[in-house]
């Protein structure tokens, strides 16, 4: 036999482990960009999910672009280029 310490049990808290980690201190680098209100909900948008303030608001505006709640316009000259085409071939004749 050895004189190793036995492992704990898969997922146990080693016995010298006091808690969660110290918060790190606020480092004194200026913000890439100016922080802005979410465009959902008005909260101040943070670097990692700009221009959002969260995940949660990023994916609403996700959802909304993905479900057609949002539409770019179309003009009544670009709704059907295929009869301009025809339009033009017809002339011809």
């Amino acid at each position: 036999m050895s004189n190793e310490t036995p492992k704990p049990p898969r997922g146990a808290k080693p016995a010298n482990d006091t808690g969660p980690a110290p918060a790190k201190p606020a480092s004194n680098v200026a913000p890439l960009r100016k922080t802005v209100p979410c465009p959902e909900c008005g909260r101040p948008s943070h670097r990692e999910h700009y221009p959002f303030c969260s995940n949660r608001c990023r994916d609403l505006d996700l959802s909304r672009w993905l479900t057609g709640a949002y539409a770019i316009p179309v003009s009544q000259d670009e709704d059907n280029p295929d009869d301009t085409l025809q339009n033009s071939t017809r002339d011809d004749e």
